[in-house]
């Protein structure tokens, strides 16, 4: 079985009435109010339903079901269903016996909302038919369809900041030049001469103290100065060893050897 033979419910409101059309005197269109809206025809549910790209609005008995007439719409709007002049509750419906006979009928609906959905489900239904016709000509000629055209239109120029992208590039090398250390700190490079970074000491040990004022031996008469501090012979400890070292003869070569110039 086909897709389109498979029968969908589009619509359903559960109470409309019928009225008998009189001949439309000009091309001005259908007025309700020429109807006689206090006595209608027929009273009744519609229903909506499609099959295929053809679209069916069927008058029913609303207990029974009994169909009392139904308008084939081939394309909307269109001839099949006219809206009224003077209304926007009031339809003009085509409707076919099936044998060839022909009739135009006055349809309205109690409710002004059930008359936008009576209109707006035989529009969406033939916007899907118009999309699959569309879609069925591009599946037969692909080369027909839109082409996304990316070139450059006549007078129509791109920049592209250089300045910006070189600074980028220069930053990037500069990071990479100089290594990180922890934490995310750069470490430079020890001055020449030296023995490398100060090495911090490890949790737990003190670094060597120096004689505070306290502990130095104090003078028998106040206004003598202090003597200056002189290494022991038999210390084990040179507290100014260091400091001799770094102004000794190696640090002389180094400054002959690399110019450095030592204040």
């Amino acid at each position: 079985m086909a897709d389109g033979d498979y029968e969908s419910v589009l619509c359903v409101k559960p109470e409309v009435h019928v009225y008998r059309v009189p001949p439309r005197a000009s091309n001005r269109g259908h007025r309700a109010a020429e109807w006689q809206l206090d006595q209608p025809a027929w009273s009744g549910r519609l229903r909506i339903t499609s099959k295929g790209k053809m679209a069916f609005i069927k008058l029913e008995d609303k207990t029974t079901g009994e169909l009392f007439a139904q308008a084939p719409v081939d394309q909307f709007p269109g001839i099949a269903v006219e809206s009224v002049t003077d209304s926007s509750r009031y339809f003009v419906v085509r409707i076919e016996d099936g044998n060839g006979r022909r009739a135009f009928i006055g349809v309205g609906f109690v409710d002004r909302g059930d008359a936008f959905d009576f209109n707006v489900a035989l529009q969406d239904h033939f916007k899907w038919v118009r999309q699959q016709s569309e879609f069925a000509k591009q599946a037969q000629n692909p080369e027909q369809g839109p082409k996304l055209d990316l070139s450059f239109k006549e007078g129509q120029t791109i920049k592209l900041n250089i300045a910006n992208m070189k600074k980028k590039e220069g930053a990037a090398a500069s990071s990479r030049s100089h290594p990180a250390g922890p934490g995310g700190l750069s470490l430079l490079p020890p001055p020449p001469g030296g023995k490398g970074p100060a090495m911090i000491p490890p949790l737990g040990e003190q670094p060597p103290s120096f004689p505070t004022h306290s502990q130095l031996p104090g003078p028998a008469n106040p206004d003598t100065p202090l003597p200056w501090p002189q290494p022991s012979a038999t210390a084990t400890t040179d507290v100014w060893g260091d400091f001799a070292r770094a102004s000794g003869s190696a640090s002389s070569q180094n400054q002959q050897s690399t110019g450095w110039v030592q204040f």
